[in-house]
């Protein structure tokens, strides 16, 4: 894995400042309406196999297109990715753009996966 220790490096610092939040909770929290999940991974990964009702916005492009869909920083914002890294670093971006409730979806999708929970194509 020492192919990706740069990144694995960013993933760690940025952990230290979003909060995560389980993959069960994230399902109570987007089904009770009181947050939004974004899906911050690839289109092509997106078009795989998603977390119903899930928004998508790719990790390259969040930060330009956060404002426009979600433009309350108020507003609970889960981001997920396919293992929980991409989302950290989505997470820690959205907080320093003024969203304030922000949280990193523990596990990804892969979490997701393994606690039984649905998805989509």
């Amino acid at each position: 894995m020492a192919e990706h220790s740069g990144f694995q490096k960013l993933v760690a610092e940025a952990k230290k400042h979003v909060t995560e939040i389980f993959p069960q909770d994230a399902a109570a929290k987007l089904n009770s309406g009181e947050a939004t999940v974004v899906d911050v991974r690839d289109k092509e990964e997106w078009n795989e196999g998603h977390i119903p009702g899930a928004a998508h916005m790719s990790r390259g492009t969040i930060e330009l297109d956060i404002e426009e869909k979600i433009p309350d920083p108020d507003a609970m914002i889960i981001c997920h990715c396919g293992g929980g890294g991409r989302s950290a670093l989505a997470a820690e971006n959205l907080q320093k753009m003024g969203y304030k409730n922000v949280r990193s979806m523990a596990g990804g999708l892969k979490a997701w996966k393994a606690a039984g929970l649905p998805t989509t194509t």
